[in-house]
Formats: structure tokens, C-alpha cells, sequence
């Protein structure tokens, strides 16, 4: 039982009894509070009495002769003391304040350890180790104070850029990445502990340079190649289609072609086929590559580099028109007149592909003396006649500029996309083979990733140009994917799946073996359930919408980089909205939108000229004001 005005121990801090009544005690804790506590609560130091904590401060440990009565007691060979002993041998006395230096010395854990009652001496390989490491901590405080310092004053050195990663400036990066949400040397510095504030700490000092683009990792998306690839197509049945003509028609800087289109003309009808490529033919539900497109849920596309969600090495075996003839998956679709499909079919084929670009394929359109301008010329009808049914039957029409982002020889190159007749009319079959594939499973019964979206458009007052684009995009509902089949009003269809880029999408991968097992049920092949299949694409979905966000967030920060070397540029614009007292205006040339302060009144759509004023690269934004 604790005396009045004794020296106790409360939750390792000292404190003073002050009173006591029946199983209690009244203590005072050194910032001048008071708190009843029962007797368990507390330990006693020294029986007092003490007045005030101020004579707690009279003994000042003395380092040597703290390891001079350590020396002492261990060639004693003393294996259990109390705080009292070691405060007698120390300072010559107990004392309220010996005993509380005697507890400061022990909680310090150099020379001593254990509770006050028990006290056990440390070895002396114990001491020099603990001597060394303490020794390393000063040194490396005294080391980042005077980075930091030198950081303040942005005057790191050459040696400081090279270690800054490993060492004081590594919590820094984490934070830029977004892999963590603490910084300690950023609140040392005064600096808000937030990604955008870290990338610009970052940028400032040099220790990253803007080549560094920290949205992918932020978006929690892997870097590292996919080192899973299946087998080859298995040996199957499969109708030779190799004497169409067959073309895999994308940008120039595609590598990855995944569909191709031919057609015919039969009985007054359309004999459309869209050929895609047939990774299913190997890979399985559940098989590691499966598996691990489902994690990554799309291709991760960036301007520095390409992610795929399966290997590079599958572009060998799958990719259509890499080699002479390639595997497929053929959508066929008979179309009537009215660009109605009355027909579809789906089976494994092989087919003889020619790749082009948008641009030689629209010039190979003009030059209907070759079989192959005709046949191209035959498609785009079609696609003229799918487009008219898709627009009468509410399909939405936003055009908006777009460009492409590469880095090339270590500089940023932006390129607006060119207006290709021939990228209408891919589109437009990609989007037949959608709703045909989508009309066979529902009549089937079969459980596939179908897409609806809804629309909420103005009713009428719809402006021209890229102002009614961006109220048309302003109506667009976020789509939905679900294993029943709804109405898809952006694109005007009753029903829409998606099928041709299952070396892009998973969602399309699951389509695709969805489709395969339900074609290979006598070969003893069973289709998923509609749960099971929610499921799958359920999961992908959240990382594939981390890609969409992680491409978008990128192409915005090269854009920022692009920008950066261009102060006082000036650019052509065009007004949108008015938002309050500023513009969100659209940069043709950038495919940017941003909002300026016009310094006159302007109408939606009238060409402007901005200067670029200042860019902020680590928080993807750019200040125009007008010419």
C-alpha cells in the first residue's frame, strides 16, 4: 500500500499520491491533473515524501557513473537487484529523485533491464551492440537533418540524388505512388502529406524527372509482364476461310491485332464476317492465364509502354495476320438491305489475313478496279447501313477530338487522330459482331457478359459541333454488365455484348469461352452459370476500370510533360460551356479540355486562342488565358 505523498509509477509516468480512501487512491500526474486510481494501478518508487515533481530533477544521470557501478555489479556477479540497491550504489542515497533517475536509467535499456523490483544486468556483447546501433541512429539523424536542411534550400547534392531513394526520400515516394498515406520527411518539411504534393517535392529536386508517371501504381495496377502464355490452338475443326478477303485494319502503331472483317454479297443480302482472334481455343476457365487476365481485367495502354493482360508472347500464336494464316473465331452475320442482322453464326476458322492501316485502307477504298477496293468499298456500304439503322433506332453520336500520346526517342509526341472513313466502318462492324453475338446466346439461353447503358439527353436545344458533344456525353449513365440482356441506348441496340477483343478485355476472353463451351457440349464442355459468370466479370471489372483511370490519368500527365516545354504557345480552341465566371473550353490539337478565364464574352462553339501561362505537371493541370 502506497504511502500519502509517495513517489508512484502510473502507466510508466511518475506520479504523487495524494490522497487515499477506502480502495482508492488520489494521485497528481505531472501536468498538474488528478486521477483516481485503484492500488493495481499503481507502483511505488519511493515512499516520499514528495512535494512538488521539481525534486524529481536534483540526481542527473552521469554516463560513467552509470557504467562504473554496472562494471561494478557485474564483477560482483549480482543477477537480481532493485531500483533502491542500484540508486545506493549510483548516487549514495535513496531519494525520491534517485529512485525516479534509477527508473529513467532502466526504461533507457544500455546497461539494465527489467522492472525496478527485478533488475538484471545486460552482457557487455549486449551493450556494445546496442552502443553501435545507437551510434548509427545519431549519426543517421545528424545525416537527415542536414538533408532536409538542404532540401529546404534546394540544394541537394549529386550524392544526395543517388541515395535519396534508398534512404530519406524513399516514405516521400511511396506517398507519389500511393502506396502510402504518411510521409514523415514530408511534415518534417512543412509539406502536405498528399501524392501530388510528394510527385512535385520529387520533380523539384530532381530526384525524379518527369519521365516518371506514378498513375498506374496509384490505380494499384501491376507494371510486370505477364509471363504466363498458353499452348497453341489445339487441332480442331475449323472452315478454311482463306479465300476471302480478309483485312485486320488498325492505327499504325497497333501491334496487337485482334479482328478482322470480309464480306460478301448473297441473295440481296450482306454476308458479313468479323474474324477475331481465339485465345479460348487454349485457354480454359480457371487456367493461370485465365486467371491472371481476370486479375488485370484489360491491356494497360500508355504512352511509354503496354501492359498486356496475356502475354506478349500470345501475339505469336493468336494475333491475326502475323503469319500466313491465322486462327479464328468467325462471327458471321447475314444483313439485310435495311442493315438489319437476320442471321448470325459462330465457329472456329482459319483465315488469311492482310493488315492495314486506317489510312491505306481508306486510299485501297478509292481503287475499285482491285478486288480488294471493291470488297472494302462493300464493307463501308454496309457500315453506312448499319450507322443509319443504329442513329434511327436513338444511337448517340459524340464526336470529340482524340489523340495519340508515344514517347519517342525521349520526347513526347502528340498526334490528333485523322478522320478515317475506314475506322467508321471497322467500328461499325465490331459493333454488328457485338449485337449478333448477343442476339445467338440470348436465343440459346447461354449466360454472356451482356452491356446496356441508359441515356438522359436533353430533349431538344442540342447544340452543334464539340458543344452538343459534350451535352450528349454529360447524358450518358455509366454502363452496366449483366448477364441479362438490356437495351444499350448510346448505341441504340436491344442487346450488346462485346466479343471482338479478347486479347484486350477479359470481359470479351470470358465471352469467348463462354461461347466455346456451349459449341463443344458433345465434347463432354459445360458453359458457367449466369452466377458464375457475374461473378468473373464482376471482379474484372473493378481492374479494368483501374486501367481506364490509369490511362486517362496518364495520357493527361505526358500531356502536362508535352506542355511544359512550351510556355507562351499559343493554341487553338473552342468554347463549350460557361461555368460560373470561367470556360471549360476544348484544345482540338490536345484532345484537352480545361476551364479559363475568358477576358471576353464567347458563345459555345466560337474559335479562341489561348496562351499557356504555367504548367503543374504533378497535379495534371495546365493555365490558359485568352490571346
Amino acid at each position: 500500500m502506497a504511502q500519502l505523498n509517495a513517489l508512484v509509477l502510473y502507466k510508466g509516468k511518475p506520479a504523487i499520491v495524494k490522497e487515499h480512501s477506502d480502495d482508492k487512491y488520489n494521485i497528481s500526474l505531472a501536468d498538474g491533473s488528478h486521477i483516481k486510481v485503484r492500488d493495481k494501478d499503481i507502483e511505488q518508487l519511493h515512499p516520499g515524501p514528495v512535494k512538488n515533481f521539481g525534486e524529481l530533477d536534483t540526481h542527473k544521470p552521469d554516463i560513467s557513473a552509470i557504467r562504473e557501478a554496472w562494471e561494478l555489479l557485474l564483477d560482483e556477479d549480482n543477477t537480481q537487484l532493485t531500483h533502491k540497491e542500484i540508486a545506493s550504489i549510483v548516487f549514495g542515497d535513496f531519494t525520491p529523485s534517485s529512485a525516479y533517475t534509477v527508473y529513467c536509467i532502466l526504461q533507457d535499456g544500455l546497461y539494465f533491464t527489467g522492472t525496478i523490483t527485478d533488475i538484471k544486468l545486460r552482457s557487455k556483447e549486449e551493450i556494445e551492440t546496442e552502443e553501435a546501433k545507437r551510434s548509427e541512429k545519431q549519426r543517421d539523424g545528424e545525416e537527415r537533418t542536414k538533408f532536409l536542411e538542404r532540401c529546404k534550400n534546394n540544394r541537394l547534392t549529386e550524392e544526395d540524388l543517388q541515395q535519396a531513394s534508398s534512404r530519406f526520400m524513399q516514405d516521400v515516394e511511396a506517398l507519389a505512388y500511393g502506396k502510402s498515406v504518411k510521409s514523415r520527411t514530408m511534415k518534417e518539411l512543412g509539406l502536405s502529406e498528399t501524392p501530388e504534393d510528394a510527385h512535385a517535392l520529387l520533380l523539384k529536386t530532381g530526384i525524379w524527372t518527369t519521365e516518371i508517371n506514378p498513375h498506374p501504381v496509384r490505380f494499384g495496377i501491376s507494371l510486370n509482364s505477364v509471363n504466363i502464355c498458353p499452348s497453341n490452338p489445339p487441332a480442331e475443326d475449323r472452315r478454311d476461310l482463306c479465300h476471302l478477303d480478309s483485312f485486320a485494319i488498325d492505327s499504325p502503331w497497333s501491334n496487337d491485332p485482334d479482328d478482322a472483317v470480309s464480306i460478301e454479297i448473297e441473295e440481296k443480302c450482306f454476308i458479313l464476317y468479323v474474324h477475331v482472334s481465339d485465345p479460348a481455343s487454349s485457354i480454359n476457365f480457371d487456367s493461370p492465364a485465365e486467371k491472371e487476365a481476370r486479375d488485370r481485367g484489360a491491356t494497360l495502354y500508355l504512352p511509354e509502354t503496354t501492359v498486356r493482360m496475356i502475354s506478349d508472347e500470345c501475339l505469336s500464336i493468336f494475333a491475326l495476320g502475323l503469319s500466313e494464316k491465322s486462327t479464328a473465331l468467325t462471327f458471321k452475320l447475314t444483313v439485310n438491305e435495311n442493315g438489319e442482322i437476320q442471321k448470325t453464326e459462330i465457329f472456329p476458322s482459319t483465315v488469311k489475313v492482310r493488315r492495314l492501316t486506317y489510312n491505306e485502307a481508306d486510299k485501297l477504298m478509292d481503287n475499285t478496279d482491285s478486288s480488294e477496293g471493291t470488297a472494302l468499298q462493300t464493307l463501308n456500304n454496309l457500315a453506312m447501313l448499319l450507322l443509319k439503322r443504329r442513329m434511327a433506332q436513338g444511337a448517340v453520336n459524340i464526336d470529340l477530338p482524340d489523340v495519340h500520346i508515344s514517347i519517342e526517342n525521349g520526347e513526347v509526341s502528340i498526334k490528333p487522330y485523322d478522320k478515317n472513313i475506314s475506322a467508321i466502318m471497322v467500328r461499325e462492324c465490331m459493333i454488328a459482331a457485338g449485337e449478333g453475338a448477343g442476339n445467338w446466346a440470348s436465343e440459346r439461353g447461354l449466360a454472356m457478359p451482356y452491356i446496356s447503358q441508359e441515356t438522359e439527353l436533353p430533349s431538344n436545344n442540342i447544340l452543334p459541333g464539340y458543344a452538343g458533344s459534350m451535352q450528349l456525353r454529360k447524358g450518358m449513365r455509366p454502363r452496366v454488365i449483366s448477364t441479362k440482356p438490356g437495351r444499350h441506348q448510346g448505341l441504340g441496340l436491344d442487346i450488346y455484348t462485346q466479343v471482338t477483343s479478347p486479347l484486350r478485355r477479359y470481359t470479351d476472353l470470358l465471352a469467348h469461352m463462354q461461347i466455346r463451351a456451349f459449341l463443344n457440349t458433345a465434347k463432354g464442355n459445360t458453359p458457367l452459370s449466369a452466377d458464375e459468370i457475374s461473378a468473373r466479370f464482376g471482379y474484372s471489372e473493378a481492374a479494368a476500370a483501374a486501367c481506364v483511370q490509369a490511362e486517362r490519368a496518364s495520357d493527361n500527365h505526358w500531356k502536362m510533360v508535352y506542355l511544359s516545354e512550351k510556355k507562351e504557345s499559343v493554341w487553338n480552341a473552342a468554347a463549350l460551356e460557361k461555368k460560373g465566371n470561367r470556360w471549360l473550353v476544348i484544345i482540338p490539337a490536345l484532345a484537352l479540355e480545361t476551364q479559363a478565364a475568358l477576358n471576353k464574352d464567347v458563345y459555345p462553339n466560337e474559335e479562341i486562342k489561348l496562351i499557356l501561362k504555367s504548367v503543374n505537371i504533378s497535379r495534371g493541370e495546365a493555365v490558359f488565358v485568352q490571346e
